[in-house]
């Protein structure tokens, strides 16, 4: 099957943004900040690690100081020397313990005591693991966490974060986006591509028809589905980047995968099956992603090729966690959830299993896709995953997800560049391209009839609707440049109007009767500009 083009680009050198994006943009004075300011928890961690934009921002903070801007070369360095190649690891390594662990050199960390220097010169020396600076870098890390994180909080960066912060969390609506083309069908409507209007961002708009749900009783699970993509920050699984809704339905503003689902290019996509070192990388990323899931007491229980997506260059997400489950620490589950043909022999006996089992084994299940499909030469690694004793099961032995990486089947695969993006997959979808079924291939939904929605209802979808999804809206406004181009402090370190506690928020201007009536609020991302949106299916 022919894939077919999504949408024609627009929008010149706004890639896709509206006219008006600055407008949509704009920076609160700072004096608007101070409730949130109150609200956020001060957690090293989540506001100078995890979330994408607070980490800039405390980087240029360091940037000011030549002690701390050393720290975070450092860890730089670090994090290169994890992603080097196996070969050039020892010498990746030396350098940087002669960069910065060395009294003599001008970049010298002393956070860092001696007696650790040396012991990693001789772990380095023996073999240069990819944990070798673990310990230093907690170190680091503790450092940081003290006393630069206090002044960090008292400076005009912190101050800026604050104000992205105020951004993220206005209110999302239709009118945030752009809509086009239907992809496909979802459990409870349509999926169709959408784009950001202030971004140009493109995402995949999967609709949940309120009638539809309330039909059919799945609040719970349209919930379950909602908050576990809020908590999943993970690489190898699609994310949820806003979530709101219009009159008739919720949508989840999720990761767009234009590269299809494996079902698709198993069976349509020329000679059906893949050669082994391409279903070895997808089994790869398949098995970083339900490590991720896991660390988070996820358990997924619907993996099958349907929902293992590709992107723009050949990498996998796993997708509709529908069926996801939050394990608590310590317990187990029991119920029969899946698909069948896909299921574990435990399921369908609705055993009690903990979270290991869930995943690991129905790796294989995707891998094989029944056998014909991916010609795997002789191994061991699928009979290990079907062990039906649990305590022999691979992944299921104590180790999780390292022990599937450990096997000789991943052997010529470095996780660590997998896991940072760094390795080519082995095909890649044409970019300017969907691999999906026709538009008029695509079942239409029926009309679902005798459903009121009432007053009550409006609790679930409150708890629904929140809006932004604080690290992938943060991870938008990076990589559309808008954090650039916004994000600029004056060279003479004079502080901008909108950090300047001396200042005033502007009044905005008072509209007129026919304006009042007639415009759409440019802030919340209702305004039209139709005259450039490009052209839809």
């Amino acid at each position: 099957m022919k894939p077919q083009n999504l949408v024609s680009s627009g929008g010149g050198n706004r890639k896709g943004k509206s006219k008006k994006w600055r407008q949509m943009l704009q920076f609160p004075h700072i004096s608007l900040c101070e409730d949130l300011r109150q609200a956020l928890e001060r957690d090293y961690r989540s506001l100078c690690e995890k979330q994408p934009i607070g980490r800039l921002l405390f980087r240029l903070f360091c940037e000011t100081r030549p002690e701390l801007s050393r720290c975070v070369k450092f860890l730089d360095a670090v994090a290169e020397y994890e992603v080097t190649p196996d070969e050039k690891r020892k010498e990746c390594g030396q350098h940087l313990i002669d960069s910065y662990l060395n009294p003599k050199n001008v970049d010298h960390v002393p956070e860092v005591p001696s007696p650790l220097v040396s012991a990693c010169s001789e772990r380095l020396e023996q073999e240069p693991s990819k944990e070798l600076f673990k310990e230093a870098t907690k170190l680091i890390h503790d450092y940081l966490s003290v006393a630069p994180f206090a002044d960090y909080l008292d400076s005009i960066y912190f101050n800026r974060f604050l104000q992205w912060k105020w951004m993220e969390r206005q209110p999302v609506t239709k009118n945030t986006f752009r809509q086009y083309r239907v992809l496909g069908k979802g459990g409870f409507g349509e999926v169709c591509a959408c784009q950001v209007r202030a971004t140009g961002k493109m995402y995949a708009c999967k609709k949940l028809e309120k009638k539809r749900i309330k039909k059919r009783k799945g609040e719970s699970m349209a919930l379950n589905e909602k908050q576990i993509l809020e908590k999943v920050n993970s690489r190898f699984v699609v994310s949820l980047a806003y979530a709101y809704e219009t009159k008739d339905a919720l949508c989840l503003i999720l990761t767009l995968m234009n590269g299809g689902d494996l079902k698709f290019h198993i069976y349509h996509m020329g000679e059906a099956g893949f050669e082994e070192p391409r279903a070895v990388f997808y089994a790869a990323e398949i098995c970083c992603g339900l490590g991720d899931l896991h660390r988070e007491r996820i358990a997924y229980r619907d993996l099958k090729p349907e929902n293992i997506l590709l992107d723009d260059h050949g990498h996998i997400r796993i997708s509709d966690l529908g069926l996801a489950v939050h394990v608590p620490e310590g317990q187990t589950i029991k119920g029969r959830v899946g698909t069948v043909g896909y299921m574990g022999e435990y399921l369908l006996r609705q055993e009690i299993r903990k979270l290991c089992v869930y995943g690991q084994m129905l790796l294989f299940q995707v891998s094989s896709s029944s056998g014909p499909c991916l010609q795997f030469s002789p191994c061991c690694a699928v009979l290990q995953l079907l062990c039906k004793d649990p305590g022999e099961r691979l992944g299921c032995r104590g180790a999780g997800a390292q022990e599937v990486k450990e096997h000789p089947l991943f052997r010529h695969l470095n996780f660590k560049r997998l896991e940072a993006g760094m390795l080519d997959p082995p095909f890649k979808p044409d970019p300017q391209a969907i691999y999906c079924k026709d538009v008029l291939d695509i079942e239409q939904f029926s009309t679902v009839k005798g459903v009121e929605l009432e007053p009550t209802d409006n609790d679930f979808y409150q708890k629904f609707a929140t809006g932004s999804v604080p690290i992938p809206w943060q991870n938008e406004m990076i990589e559309s440049e808008c954090f650039k181009e916004l994000n600029v402090f004056s060279l003479d370190g004079a502080v901008p109007p909108d950090l300047d506690w001396k200042g005033q928020p502007s009044p905005q201007p008072k509209k007129g009767l026919l304006q009042r009536l007639f415009s759409r609020q440019d802030c919340c991302g209702n305004c039209s500009d139709s005259e450039e949106e490009p052209s839809r299916l």
